[in-house]
């Protein structure tokens, strides 16, 4: 049982890429919450996530460009990335809330990165 992220790769400046996480084995329930990166020498940033309403929030720096998507019934969450900039280059790893069964609590599960890299 694992949460997988992929769809990273080299793209060029203005360019799009679609991530994908998805969660494997036997779980009973998923909630996708949201997208980080970190460029190297930098800290973790959030990128895009799910408040508690559902609602969508981004980082200043990638709004209007790019989409955080889930599918809780297919146990998957997508981020779009439109208008790729070099600045965009980082590991984007995917956050999600799993239950493994009814009477288990909701865990905090991470997918391991996948890599962005955008040139100039």
């Amino acid at each position: 049982v694992q949460l997988q992220a992929s769809g990273g790769g080299l793209v060029q400046a203005g360019g799009s890429l679609r991530l994908s996480c998805a969660a494997s084995g036997s779980i009973f329930s998923f909630n996708g919450v949201g997208w980080y990166r970190q460029a190297p020498g930098k800290e973790r940033e959030l990128v895009a996530r799910y408040d508690n309403g559902g609602t969508t929030n981004y980082a200043d720096s990638v709004k209007g460009r790019f989409t955080i998507s889930r599918d809780n019934g297919k146990n998957t969450m997508y981020l779009q990335m439109n208008s790729l900039k070099p600045e965009d280059t980082a590991d984007y790893y995917c956050n999600a809330l799993v239950k493994l069964s009814s009477r288990e609590p909701w865990l905090s599960w991470w997918g391991q990165g996948t890599l962005v890299t955008v040139s100039s």
